[in-house]
């Protein structure tokens, strides 16, 4: 039975911290395996021609209580990032770093924290550089690794990936050809992991 999967995400994606802290619990009680993808979603939506539902006010108000009602039913601590949308290129940069130093699932998990949890205004340079310190990451060597072409063009090949895969949108879950979109999707992917 095979039970690894794609997961992509970016930071700035409150359904995609949803979707993480949903398949932590899960990947507790069986043995899955996630294998995180991370993407630029700001270029994806480009590629597709997609407008963010966080720059659609109507939809934006929406989400704010759609995310916090997940949250509620699904025993997760959240709280909508008040300094929303999040410039995520560099932490999702840091991605590829975090995994070439062996602590990918580890920063994931802060960094997802940092933004949805703890609302920690992660625009600001010296908040981000505070978070880093934290992790035992120095934040000028991060940021010369981020600024560096090999690190840019692995989160722009993933993005490319992802869309010539046909995913649009983040969180997606992609097992055996197939997409599955959306946090409110993972029962259909646990079903597909099954089989």
């Amino acid at each position: 039975m095979n039970k690894t999967f794609d997961f992509y995400f970016d930071f700035i994606s409150p359904y995609s911290f949803l979707a993480h802290k949903k398949l932590k619990k899960i990947e507790k009680k069986i043995a899955i395996k996630i294998k995180y993808k991370a993407i630029l979603l700001g270029g994806l939506h480009n590629l597709h021609g997609i407008k963010a539902p966080a720059f659609i006010p109507s939809k934006a108000k929406f989400m704010i209580r759609d995310c916090k009602m997940i949250a509620e039913k699904n025993n997760i601590k959240f709280k909508f990032n008040s300094y929303f949308p999040i410039k995520t290129v560099n932490l999702m940069r840091g991605v590829f770093i975090a995994e070439e130093d062996d602590y990918k699932n580890y920063y994931i998990d802060k960094i997802f924290d940092s933004i949805w949890m703890d609302g920690f205004n992660m625009n600001d340079q010296i908040v981000v550089d505070k978070v880093l310190k934290n992790l035992n990451i120095n934040p000028k060597t991060f940021s010369l690794r981020c600024s560096s072409q090999n690190i840019k063009n692995q989160l722009k090949k993933k993005t490319d990936e992802a869309f010539e895969k046909g995913i649009f949108g983040a969180p997606s879950f992609y097992i055996n050809n197939k997409i599955f979109w959306g946090q409110d999707r993972i029962s259909f992917l646990i079903d597909e992991l099954k089989k």
